[in-house]
């Protein structure tokens, strides 16, 4: 019988985890329930995955909403609920609306667990791959509140500015990456293939060549012998770190120097103080207390270093010492973010100053990006240009000291 590792809300709002044995993880999943708990996640535990649950596994069974299919689907239920539907009738919708039959399915079961009794947010978290733990503490806050219509809402604009801040950035950065890729490839062809059919005939004439022009052939020499033993090493090293980076010291080490790293680091630490703040106040808003938020919107930021300082944000808030003071002495998120939380700390106003961060820190990445792009561009096509023409002038010279040969 196969393992399921397993993370649940208990009656008294905290985070639990396990690991159970079951035929199915549905039937993880209904037991879990019936102890009156809510399952944020459960799946096979790599660890103990027996050979039966290997050939059980189906298809694209571990896959879920991708985050377009998440914000349309969140946009829809807001919309049918704004216009009075109840929320049988909007999930109907948005079933009947979804293409894909796989989301198709999952919807479906949400629909079903929630026609069933079960409330939304339970009949999502029941999908966590689809449906994040902050997605569902949000959706609670808003069930609980009667607010559903307005809690789905904010959530498509929330999904939205993440989504559009994402697509920023990555389009931004498909030049640049084109420019290196050709850049890389005009060289290895120019060492790899180009100059060795001139070789022969240097060697033939006897003629010595110019230094520049003999560091390029032996380049070209190791790149032939060495460039498939190098990658099958990069190969190994990357898989190497992945395994290490699965160690908790070890990513907490790698994560928090990456956000020390001068350009990249900065551009890291607005990102994640955009997206802390803006979930921060959704949760806020929708009336979740200051801990319990915080111990959800952690799990929305990516990087180690920056989770370990909000826990101990949590700790210091916990003990009444304020939230803003405790994540500025880590040093990790800009200071203009600190001092906002600080100011709506001291006025009661930690919502509205954290939605007036997340706007500025987004507003900096955005600026952030354009302007290493405007330096970017420029700095490969002139490295570009120096490399293609300073192997071509090597290639001439070369052949010019063998015109001066033969006169």
């Amino acid at each position: 019988m196969p393992s399921f590792r397993w993370s649940a809300l208990n009656g008294g709002g905290d985070v639990v985890r396990g690991v159970m044995e079951a035929d199915d993880r549905q039937g993880a999943i209904d037991r879990l329930q019936r102890q009156g708990q809510i399952v944020l996640r459960a799946e096979l535990d790599g660890r103990r995955r027996s050979l039966w649950g290997l050939l059980h596994l189906e298809p694209g069974a571990r896959r879920g909403l991708d985050k377009a299919a998440l914000g349309n689907v969140t946009g829809e239920l807001a919309i049918m609920l704004n216009a009075g539907q109840d929320l049988d009738r909007a999930l109907r919708f948005v079933v009947d609306t979804t293409a894909k039959p796989r989301h198709r399915s999952i919807l479906t079961g949400i629909r079903d667990k929630v026609r069933g009794g079960s409330s939304l947010a339970a009949a999502l978290a029941a999908e966590p791959r689809s449906f994040p733990r902050l997605y569902v503490g949000l959706i609670r806050a808003g069930e609980a509140s009667g607010a559903l219509a307005a809690t789905l809402g904010r959530l498509a604009t929330l999904l939205e500015r993440e989504r559009g801040l994402s697509a920023s950035v990555r389009s931004a950065l498909i030049y640049p990456a084109l420019l290196v890729v050709a850049a890389t490839a005009s060289v290895v062809l120019l060492l790899e293939f180009v100059l060795p059919q001139f070789k022969p005939i240097f060697e033939q004439a006897g003629a010595e060549l110019p230094a520049p022009t003999r560091v390029l052939l032996a380049l070209g020499d190791a790149i032939g012998a060495l460039g498939p033993w190098l990658l099958i090493g990069l190969l190994i090293a990357g898989l190497v770190a992945r395994r290490m980076l699965r160690r908790p010291d070890v990513r907490l080490a790698a994560d928090g120097l990456l956000l020390r790293v001068p350009v990249v680091g900065r551009l890291m630490r607005e990102t994640l103080a955009a997206r802390f703040t803006r979930t921060l106040a959704m949760l806020l808003q929708n009336g979740v207390a200051l801990i319990p938020a915080l111990s959800i919107v952690k799990d929305a930021l990516d990087n180690s270093a920056a989770i370990a300082a909000v826990e101990a944000g949590m700790l210091s808030a916990r003990r009444g010492a304020g939230l803003a003071r405790s994540l500025g002495a880590g040093g990790l998120f800009p200071p203009r973010m600190i001092q906002l939380l600080s100011l709506g700390e001291e006025t009661a106003q930690l919502p509205e100053m954290a939605l007036k961060a997340a706007d500025i820190h987004e507003a900096q990445v955005r600026l952030m990006v354009e302007r290493l792009i405007a330096l970017m561009i420029p700095t490969i096509t002139i490295v570009m240009g120096l490399l293609i023409g300073g192997i071509i002038v090597s290639l001439v010279t070369a052949m010019l000291s063998l015109n001066d040969l033969v006169v």
